[in-house]
């Protein structure tokens, strides 16, 4: 049965365009231009491709240089967008927080492109300027987890719950992290305590049932898998419930 670690530490959104539009305009580049080639990222990341090269021959600098790596983001082109993003992010120019903003969206690229190692040292960046980042200590933990460092996994969760100890979805990764590294009853205390803050929550049932499936309690599995399934049946918790429902028979 494939580790639940695997599917939810690994699973991450890049930054939506706007989103990094909005809070680099200022750092970067507020002209309308700008603008619109970040937006065009969303519905036409080739044609804002090519609309960045083009402004960045004609002296667009930064900011059709961002927009380029974005686009290449939209694109699938990853381990492109990854050095880009990470080059811009080194302009001693910017401030502290666009810096931090920058190599986070390097970081995950570089997470998209299936790298942990060139992941972890973005978002390690990120954290010198930011370094209780709780997202981008998530993030960190994400890169560890790709490379099967489940104590550094651990760590960063831990300090990450520090900050924000109510947050559910990092109590779960944080579980199958130490599922992973075989330590069970702290795994088991996490989705608990997870489940008394969202007793319907779909990660951690999932990973609750992985759990009771390990100790041979198959009919319990089911029951959480099942569950996932019926109050979510679209969201990638039920997807993942749904495959070892397959292969217990119980679907």
């Amino acid at each position: 049965m494939r580790c639940y670690v695997a599917f939810s530490l690994a699973v991450l959104i890049f930054p939506a365009a706007a989103t990094a539009a909005s809070d680099m305009g200022e750092g970067i580049d507020n002209s309308s231009r700008y603008q619109q080639c970040i937006q065009l990222t969303r519905i036409d990341a080739q044609g804002a491709y090519n609309q960045a090269l083009a402004w960045h021959s004609a002296g667009g600098g930064s900011s059709a240089e961002h927009c380029g790596a974005l686009a290449l983001v939209q694109l699938g082109r990853y381990a492109e967008a990854g050095p880009k993003l990470d080059m811009l992010a080194q302009q001693l120019s910017l401030k502290p927080p666009l810096r931090a903003q920058l190599y986070d969206q390097a970081g995950n690229a570089w997470l998209l492109a299936e790298d942990g190692a060139r992941a972890e040292v973005s978002f390690s960046n990120a954290l010198v300027f930011t370094p209780h980042d709780v997202d981008i200590l998530a993030d960190r933990a994400r890169a560890r987890a790709m490379r099967k460092d489940w104590a550094g996994t651990d760590a960063d969760l831990s300090a990450a719950l520090t900050s924000d100890p109510d947050r559910t979805d990092l109590l779960v990764l944080r579980a199958s992290a130490r599922h992973a590294a075989g330590r069970k009853a702290d795994a088991r205390a996490d989705i608990a305590r997870a489940l008394a803050i969202f007793p319907n929550y779909g990660d951690a049932l999932v990973e609750r049932g992985a759990m009771k499936y390990e100790d041979g309690d198959v009919k319990g599995a089911d029951a959480d898998w099942q569950q996932v399934v019926k109050l979510a049946p679209k969201s990638r918790a039920a997807a993942l419930a749904s495959e070892y429902l397959s292969q217990t028979g119980a679907r």
